[in-house]
């Protein structure tokens, strides 16, 4: 049990760690709102080697401390819930199995985006910020395989260590 909490709190602070590197560094794509989201290659990672139920806490504690922490109300409700349904499918994926960790990845970047796309509807009250959904979805499928590919290699040398 020591060693859970141990873990959960290494991962967590290597989340946190990542979110606060991506808010330093200006990456900019042109397109607003889009990021690499490199902390999410900890939640990757912790959905194949921890328990569901454990990623899911993970995901919303690293969401809620690096919003208070680097950003704003805002930005805590657009990324409880792009990440919430990104975590959702991609255990999904997971468990019907078939998908590699990049084909994982990279439907958890789309639908990272579509959460927040339906977030961004109800904030602004309107459906026409759906012109925005190719943008996203072009987005979430490169940043997806870019957070794809490193995950793939951090599971490969972490081999049969699970937490």
């Amino acid at each position: 049990m020591k060693s859970k909490v141990a873990f959960f709190g290494v991962f967590t602070a290597l989340a946190l760690i990542f979110s606060y590197i991506e808010s330093l560094i200006p990456f900019q794509f042109g397109i607003p709102g889009v990021k690499l989201g490199v902390a999410n290659l900890i939640i990757v990672t912790a959905l194949y080697k921890m328990e569901l139920k454990e990623t899911y806490l993970l995901s919303v504690v690293r969401v809620l401390v690096s919003g208070f922490l680097f950003g704003n109300y805002f930005s805590i409700l657009y990324s409880l819930a792009g990440g919430l349904l990104s975590l959702s499918v991609m255990a999904l994926l997971k468990k019907q199995g078939g998908f590699s960790v990049m084909g994982v990845s990279v439907a958890g970047g789309v639908f990272h985006n579509i959460g927040q796309l339906a977030v961004a509807m109800l904030v602004v009250e309107t459906y026409s910020v759906m012109y925005y959904l190719p943008v996203l979805l072009i987005a979430g499928l490169i940043t997806g395989f870019l957070i794809g590919a490193v995950s793939a290699e951090v599971l490969k040398r972490l081999g049969n260590i699970h937490f």
